[in-house]
């Protein structure tokens, strides 16, 4: 049974959620001395450490899809799912089956640049570009493909922009600029300033030059509107890549997707007879129109190999008692980077922050609504997927194949990458502004004594790149936050110094592995809030929306027949 003033938070409405000071702290016992810790709390540090332990742990193999550490991470999950009393998805498993096929790609080592005023242009492999693909082929190829410069490569109808106007690029290679028209806030008064939509994603650059008939896409790297270095984009590009099964192998996507440097853009638009900076600053101003690129063409192709497999999404559902076919759901995903190149000795990537703490989260949580006598209106969907790390595939394939309607879907809570530095006195919305689900993030927030922080980054696109996301391309209200900006007993100098710490030394390394030294209070808090959210979500019979302004709120609209 919940605590007394939980009890009264729920039955409080959302307004005066927001005004309860509810939250008391004091110190713990068990926690380091300069640490506070809640009374009486929901979901404590002790229960986080134990399945943060487990999922962490040298024996998950570093959970990588497609090895013995997925086989490893699947079971436990499963088997965690069903003693906590939750049911098996519809069709009586614990599994979701997502069919991926790993395509390692070999690039010619050049692209031939053809039809300029000089001679032919050559750009290398590696040095002036990058180059992969999403059909399921042996060997793709352009050759001679009319190249064209479509700006920012972004249709947004609600911003009034389309930088497809009027041409017709079926059978041609599209160059477009990374990030969103105003470049990363230098325009403020474009797009949402300083923060990246989805437009600035490379991901969505690829798309729409897709559902353009191209035949090929470009983008023109530039460090800062970028926010990652050329070593970044080549890294990821070199490595074999998991994309989803489709029907159609992959058909509907360009042959060839890539980058540019931004040097051998500047080259290629040179040969053209054009200067890119005026191509820059025409595709930054509103009335852009995209134009061919003189009259070259490009040539190009890259052999592939191909592996075809099956990995898993887990998930486990706790039915409604009123509403039993509306959704919310609880994300995280188990995967991480397996066995491999090591590093001061340990070759185990055991990802115990990412995501090692959310799985703890999920966990928790499903064991602090298992145990309230009060169960919830709605339907409670915990789930863990598969594949974040090579693209979010897992919670795509879910959006896509749902087991639950999306439309009954109230919202998506993730997390992801939550901090073991104690508790925090903020709560950072990433992706702030988006929807109305940071209300209740904030009335919860509120009632622990902290502050909803808006995303201190948001030119990265941060919000466009965890599971959560997923659901709001296909239009589900999402929300992904955590404590990580100010410390509740060091400030915010220590959880920066922290946090670059973690970024320079543990991210994506073997480094990042439990440590028995880490003050978990602040993962059970932002547990604790999360369970808050969801619990007043059940209990409600609205729908959360998303804000006027947002690039999601059309598609939801769609799918609930507005």
């Amino acid at each position: 049974m919940p605590p007394a003033w939980f009890r009264l938070l729920l039955a409080a409405p959302l307004g005066l959620l927001g005004l309860l000071p509810l939250y008391r702290v004091q110190p713990a016992a068990s926690a380091p001395a300069s640490t506070t810790v809640p009374a009486d709390p929901i979901i404590s540090a002790a229960t986080i450490g134990r399945y943060l332990r487990a999922v962490s742990s040298d024996d998950m193999l570093g959970r990588k899809p497609f090895t013995e550490g997925e086989k490893r991470i699947t079971a436990y999950l499963a088997a965690e799912f069903k003693r906590l009393g939750l049911q098996p998805a519809p069709g009586g498993s614990y599994f979701q089956p997502v069919p991926l096929v790993e395509i390692t790609g070999t690039p010619a080592s050049t692209l031939q640049i053809r039809g300029g005023k000089g001679p032919a242009l050559s750009l290398d492999y590696k040095t002036d570009f990058v180059a992969f693909t999403q059909r399921e082929q042996p060997e793709v190829a352009v050759t001679n493909s009319p190249l064209v410069f479509a700006g920012y490569g972004v249709t947004a109808p609600e911003y009034g922009w389309d930088d497809y106007q009027g041409l017709d690029v079926k059978g041609k290679t599209v160059v477009v600029l990374v990030n969103d028209p105003g470049n990363a806030g230098a325009d403020t008064t474009l797009f949402r300033g300083k923060a990246m939509t989805y437009y600035g994603r490379w991901t969505y650059k690829y798309e729409e030059a897709a559902r353009h008939g191209a035949a090929a896409v470009l983008i023109v790297h530039d460090t800062q509107p970028a926010a990652y270095p050329w070593s970044v984009v080549l890294s990821g590009a070199i490595s074999p890549k998991l994309r989803a099964q489709t029907a159609n192998q992959g058909a509907d996507k360009c042959a060839l997707e890539g980058w540019l440097t931004l040097e051998a853009a500047k080259r290629l638009f040179q040969a053209a007879g054009q200067d890119y900076e005026a191509l820059y600053k025409a595709a930054n101003a509103k009335g852009f129109r995209p134009r061919p690129l003189g009259n070259l063409t490009l040539t190009g192709s890259i052999r592939n190999q191909l592996r075809r497999q099956t990995s898993q999404n887990v998930l486990g559902v706790l039915p409604g008692s009123q509403r039993p076919d509306e959704y919310i759901i609880y994300s995280a995903h188990w995967d991480h980077f397996g066995v491999g190149k090591a590093i001061e000795g340990d070759s185990i990537y055991n990802g115990a922050v990412d995501d090692g703490t959310g799985l703890a989260a999920l966990l928790s949580i499903a064991e602090a609504f298992q145990r309230d006598k009060q169960k919830p209106q709605r339907t409670i969907v915990f789930l863990a997927v598969t594949a974040e790390e090579q693209g979010l595939l897992g919670s795509a394939y879910y959006a896509q194949h749902p087991p639950f309607p999306l439309n009954k879907t109230v919202a998506d809570l993730n997390m992801d990458m939550l901090w073991p530095y104690g508790p925090m006195k903020d709560l950072t919305v990433i992706g702030y502004g988006q929807s109305e689900l940071e209300d209740y993030a904030r009335a919860a927030a509120k009632a622990q004594d902290r502050y909803l922080l808006p995303d201190q980054t948001p030119e990265t696109g941060m919000f466009y790149r965890s599971d959560h996301f997923s659901f709001a391309h296909m239009g589900v209200p999402s929300l992904y936050a955590a404590g990580g900006s100010e410390s509740r007993a060091h400030g915010k100098d220590f959880i920066a110094q922290k946090r670059r710490q973690y970024t320079t030394s543990m991210y994506h390394k073997p480094a990042d592995q439990f440590d028995a030294g880490w003050d978990l209070w602040g993962i059970a808090q932002d547990a604790e809030l999360y369970y808050l959210v969801g619990r007043r979500l059940a209990a409600e019979t609205t729908f959360p929306q998303w804000r006027p302004g947002s690039e999601f709120r059309a598609a939801r609209e769609k799918s609930m027949g507005k």
